[in-house]
């Protein structure tokens, strides 16, 4: 558990610094020029591994809803970054968003079987994940400022759950035996995890990075549970005792993400600014 909230929170802290590059850049090949996006790669590259040591551990209803926390301190980061104080409606919005979903994922029972999926089960499941994205992609081209955030999101936090799945797959596979490392499973893994970056930051570049990242928050680990419930055979809650708190939980959830919609977007801030006096006296 304390793996987990660790690489959660170097998580959060690396994507609020990869956002405050993207506002000021755009997501394109400038990035790479950015010290500072790099160093929030580094930061959330390391949190990402803590939690693929955690999925080794655990099951993924177990260790997704401890990334979800973060969301808590991600949002009021990304605000430091920017010189201002946090929004009361980014801190009121995250926390709902964290409560409602944390809510809704402590009903899953926890499952410590040796997860399996099968090839067919696996290209069915990208499948799936390339067709969210795509229709996200789409539809985000039509769409501006938290709309759009929101859609790139979904799309992003797709990709983010495919990781997380493939990553409980071999690592919860293994059960001491390093030469089940040598599948195509493993290989997908970092595929994947580019594929989850690159969108990740067309969605932090359109500036509301707490629709953004709280979108990324809610996709992946409810795609992670879906998958783990239908592919890994993860159990899921049953009766009706189960039903009211669930429902709650959605209310509160959908209220914090309703809430975070509605920010304005951020900018790219002074050297966004500087830049057009130049081009103007050129």
């Amino acid at each position: 558990m304390s793996i987990a909230l660790i690489g959660a929170l170097g998580y959060a802290l690396g994507a609020a610094l990869q956002q405050f590059e993207a506002v000021s850049e755009g997501a394109s090949l400038r990035l790479m020029r950015r010290p500072r996006w790099w160093l929030g790669g580094v930061i959330g590259f390391t949190g990402a591994c803590l939690h693929a040591v955690a999925l080794s551990l655990a099951p993924l209803v177990v260790v997704q809803p401890i990334s979800v926390a973060t969301l808590v301190f991600a949002v009021p980061l990304a605000a430091v970054l920017h010189g201002r104080r946090p929004r009361r409606q980014e801190v009121l919005g995250s926390i709902a968003v964290a409560v409602g979903l944390l809510g809704l994922m402590m009903l899953v029972p926890a499952h410590a079987g040796t997860p399996h999926m099968s090839n067919g089960q696996a290209f069915g499941f990208l499948a799936c994940v390339g067709l969210i994205v795509l229709v996200t992609h789409l539809a985000a081209r039509r769409a501006t400022g938290s709309t759009k955030a929101l859609l790139l999101s979904v799309g992003a936090g797709a990709v983010t759950a495919s990781v997380s799945t493939f990553v409980r797959v071999v690592g919860g596979g293994l059960e001491g035996d390093l030469s089940r490392l040598l599948t195509w499973f493993t290989v997908a893994i970092p595929v994947l995890l580019v594929c989850a970056v690159v969108l990740l930051q067309k969605s932090y570049e359109v500036g509301c990075f707490g629709i953004a990242y709280a979108g990324v928050q809610v996709v992946d680990p409810i795609t992670s549970i879906i998958a783990g419930a239908v592919l890994l055979k993860e159990p899921m809650p049953t009766g009706a005792a189960n039903v009211v708190p669930a429902l709650l939980a959605a209310a509160v959830l959908i209220w914090g993400t309703v809430t975070l919609g509605r920010l304005s977007p951020e900018h790219g801030g002074s050297r966004t600014a500087a830049r057009e006096p130049a081009a103007v006296s050129s």
